[in-house]
């Protein structure tokens, strides 16, 4: 068993969010200005302002028909409304913001491109899919997802859980890890009794494996490998601060991490408990939450 796994660096980080119009807007770079200055304070203001400015950012407005389709069915499965659906179905034209930026922190992609299409949506009360889920944001939680004055924001608005059925329990994979250049993590045969505590562990690994790699992205560097311990300790306090909470105990569990990849290729973490034995999940979860099984 090795001491750390051995990560790639991505040169560039992208964020793309879409738009869809029934009646669109004569300039919405225009639109986008007068809305970030007029919704958002800083960071978001700020920085949403500049990249509008620079190539790192742009907007492109065409008819819908001259993009790919947007995948109803999956927007549905993570949560999209008929008003949702129907709105993007009925949309004459799409405005794609899309964003690049580099590694660390702030993701400055994520947070401008998301802001962005906020505003240029807001009077429109257009439909605002961030892409990379793919899933239908309405204002209230997108507000609620971007920073305030001291750049803090909930991991659980920029991460899903999605998890599905197998023969011998639940797989789960997280979903935007890799907007700040990680892998994603995965875990299989989860018990169904685990799901929702698993669930809980996950969201805390997540915050503890993002902390672990923004601390080896110092600002201005830009590493092409970084290692990251295989073994890792989560905790209570990293499952409070995924949700933007704080927590004074400081229980903790052990987790392995190993380097796998995906059916095409892409690097995912698949988490294991650190120790061998029948019902590790279990352990895990009962050492760190206290009971699992249903009264």
């Amino acid at each position: 068993m090795g001491e750390s796994l051995t990560l790639p660096v991505p040169d560039t980080l992208y964020a793309t969010y879409a738009v869809a119009y029934t009646s669109p807007p004569p300039d919405p770079r225009e639109l986008a200005r007068e809305g970030v200055a007029r919704r958002y304070r800083p960071p978001v203001r700020d920085l949403a302002l500049r990249m509008l400015d620079s190539p790192l950012l742009t907007l492109d407005l065409r008819p819908a028909a001259e993009f790919p389709p947007l995948p109803a069915d999956l927007l549905a499965a993570f949560g999209a409304g008929r008003r949702d659906l129907a709105g993007i179905a009925a949309a004459t034209h799409l405005l794609a913001v899309h964003a690049a930026y580099r590694p660390g922190w702030p993701p400055a992609h994520e947070w401008v491109t998301r802001a962005i299409a906020a505003a240029a949506a807001a009077d429109a009360d257009a439909p605002v899919i961030d892409v990379f889920t793919p899933q239908v944001l309405d204002q209230d939680r997108i507000l609620r997802s971007l920073p305030g004055p001291d750049g803090g924001v909930r991991l659980v608005d920029w991460i899903l859980l999605p998890h599905t059925p197998g023969t011998h329990g639940f797989y789960f994979t997280t979903k935007g890890l890799a907007r700040f250049g990680l892998p994603e993590l995965q875990t299989e045969n989860v018990p169904p009794h685990l799901v929702e505590p698993w669930a809980r562990l996950l969201n805390g690994l997540a915050s503890r494996v993002l902390g672990l790699w923004l601390d080896r992205l110092p600002a201005g560097e830009h590493p092409v490998l970084i290692d990251l311990p295989e073994i890792v300790q989560v905790g209570l306090q990293d499952v409070a601060a995924a949700q933007g909470e704080h927590e004074e105990m400081r229980r903790e569990v052990p987790v392995r991490l190993r380097l796998d990849t995906d059916e095409e290729g892409e690097p995912l973490l698949t988490v294991l408990p650190a120790d061998d034995g029948p019902d590790r999940l279990e352990h895990l979860c009962a050492t760190l939450f206290g009971t699992t099984r249903p009264a």
